[in-house]
């Protein structure tokens, strides 16, 4: 077989992605069907050097069409190759997604494959979204459904993953709030460097969301002790590990919010505030769909002090 730079850059890119062992078979089954789909010509030339251009959808396209016809199966089926299964092209999908993620690349949403990706809100949904949390922000709110209303606005213009945005930090925001610093955390490993990322201007929404927010995460954080990061609990909780004595720790309003407490604020607050039918069930999706249909720009500007 022969031996192609764009492989190459792939392997190194397998090494340093940080999966589970079942994602990482799934992951090298791919590898393989891409160095077969680059032997037999069938793809651009240019994907051959590069593993970024390997990952584009002009290579990904005729590479899904052909693994699922089965052509690129390495084992035959009572003398055949037979089209994959469902449940092999939607895991293919996947991983395609996987390691454009990890190149800092968005996911794609080609047709083509029995299994329908998860939905993502098309623009139109999403400016209706922005309306109507521009609606809410006129009226009274609760301190869930305002720390939500941030959350939502800064997803909206700078399209931070739920790692990126549960970090952010009061010191990250430029003075007015009018641009924030996201950091870039893969959540799967690769692309972006830890330590490195970008400023993105913050609309009108989102402003006005923080300036509801701020007061109220002041107030919660002093309760206790104070906390340098932007989103904290509005509730007592504990920390889930039992102690010498098998309680579980106390943690009073206002400690800093978790990945996965973020995570379930939004997919309660979709229900409870009435943005079922303008949000989709998971954060990443609407994150997805903003980076497709109305991708931020990172604007120049001077480190936050």
């Amino acid at each position: 077989m022969p031996e192609y730079a764009s492989i190459t850059a792939l392997d190194r890119l397998l090494d340093d992605l940080v999966v589970g062992e079942a994602r990482r078979r799934q992951l090298g089954m791919v590898r393989g069907e891409l160095l077969r789909a680059l032997a037999r010509g069938a793809l651009p030339v240019a994907a051959r050097r590069s593993l970024r251009r390997l990952l584009e959808e002009e290579a990904l396209a005729p590479y899904l069409r052909l693994a699922e016809s089965g052509a690129l199966r390495t084992r035959l089926v009572d003398g055949k190759r037979p089209p994959t299964s469902e449940a092999t092209n939607e895991i293919r999908r996947q991983c395609v997604d996987v390691l454009r993620d990890a190149l800092g690349l968005p996911a794609l949403l080609l047709g083509g494959g029995a299994l329908a990706l998860q939905p993502t809100p098309a623009f139109g949904d999403l400016a209706a979204l922005r309306r109507q949390l521009d609606q809410d922000l006129a009226g009274y709110m609760s301190p869930g459904q305002i720390r939500l209303t941030a959350v939502l606005g800064l997803v909206l213009d700078a399209a931070p993953r739920s790692g990126e945005l549960v970090a952010l930090r009061l010191d990250d925001f430029t003075p007015g709030n009018t641009a924030v610093y996201v950091e870039r955390r893969p959540q799967r490993g690769g692309g972006d460097l830890e330590g490195e990322g970008e400023h993105f201007e913050l609309s009108p929404l989102t402003r006005a969301a923080l300036d509801r927010w701020l007061p109220v995460r002041a107030e919660l954080a002093q309760r206790a002790h104070g906390t340098s990061r932007l989103w904290v609990s509005l509730w007592h909780n504990h920390d889930g590990h039992a102690g010498e004595e098998g309680a579980t720790l106390h943690r009073p309003p206002g400690m800093p919010l978790e990945e996965n407490g973020l995570v379930t604020s939004y997919r309660r607050g979709r229900t409870r505030y009435g943005l079922a039918g303008l949000l989709p069930p998971k954060i990443e999706q609407l994150r997805r769909a903003v980076i497709s249909e109305a991708p931020p720009v990172a604007v120049e500007t001077a480190e936050p002090a």
